[in-house]
């Protein structure tokens, strides 16, 4: 059983509303012994109607005052850790690399969110666009921004934009994008960074994770080793969501280990 869920939000995102309280409940109630706030701070996040400025910058201070508060008060119960989700853009790399330098957070996730100032989230982003290419797109404007800003634990839910691709997964084939995929991975093996291995497409309904069974293998294969288990929860019932399934694939794909980080520092747990 997968002991540890890294990828999670709370109110302290602006796309969660969930009492930090109540997702640290439902992990001790789903078994788990060690848990990750990974609250949102996508800097120079796209302004719009719908994510009005600031969105994505959590408050450091209130959240980390909140969670110290909870980590003493569940210390018998189950291990709270202070992680940070950083968006990937090209203009805000150093900004990034000074978040890091200022805090102390446990464990940082780079993610990509935006791709020409559009959020593959939102339908705009699709409009007018090639569906693969707009794919490979993602895939290439990752890997120049990991060249850009590179201190992170683990690169977030790779394959991200299939998730809201207008035919989702059902066009998707990791085999046709390899060769970039390939170079991320190879990429991230050498800076010793590790996948975030992100059930929340499963449970939107989708049938593989971010990333997908091919690129954890592929990873695997190139000689990766790190991955941390997240369920990208932003609602207490989602926590820990399809572990039994994510361990299965894993192990399918060649692991027998997954990391937690405290201080930056990882220490490995058998699958």
């Amino acid at each position: 059983m997968i002991k540890a869920d890294y990828h999670l939000h709370s109110h302290n995102s602006g796309d969660s509303k969930a009492p930090m309280e109540d997702m640290i409940t439902s992990a001790i109630d789903n078994g788990l012994e060690y848990m990750c706030f990974t609250e949102h701070m996508d800097l120079d996040f796209p302004i719009s109607e719908q994510d009005p400025a600031g969105t994505f910058e959590v408050d450091l201070n209130s959240y980390h005052k909140e969670l110290l508060y909870h980590k003493e008060k569940y210390a018998d119960k189950i291990t709270i850790n202070y992680g940070i989700e950083l968006g990937l853009q090209p203009q805000v790399a150093k900004g990034n690399q000074d978040l890091v330098n200022s805090n102390d957070f446990d464990f940082v996730i780079g993610s990509q969110h935006v791709i020409d100032r559009l959020d593959p989230y939102h339908s705009t982003y699709w409009e007018g666009r090639d569906e693969k290419a707009s794919i490979r797109k993602y895939f290439e404007e990752t890997f120049e921004n990991l060249k850009l800003f590179s201190d992170i634990d683990v690169l977030g839910h790779l394959d991200y934009a299939v998730r809201y691709a207008p035919h989702k997964e059902d066009n998707y084939d990791p085999r046709d994008y390899q060769d970039i995929l390939d170079e991320i991975l190879t990429y991230i093996i050498k800076k010793d960074i590790g996948l975030d291995f992100n059930t929340a497409a499963l449970s939107k309904g989708l049938n593989n994770p971010n990333p997908h069974p091919f690129i954890l293998k592929r990873y695997k294969e190139l000689g990766g080793s790190i991955i941390t288990f997240g369920s990208d929860a932003h609602v207490p019932e989602n926590v820990a969501g399809y572990f039994a399934k994510a361990r299965d694939i894993a192990i399918s794909c060649g692991f027998t280990e997954y990391y937690t980080f405290s201080n930056r520092q990882k220490t490995s747990h058998r699958l």
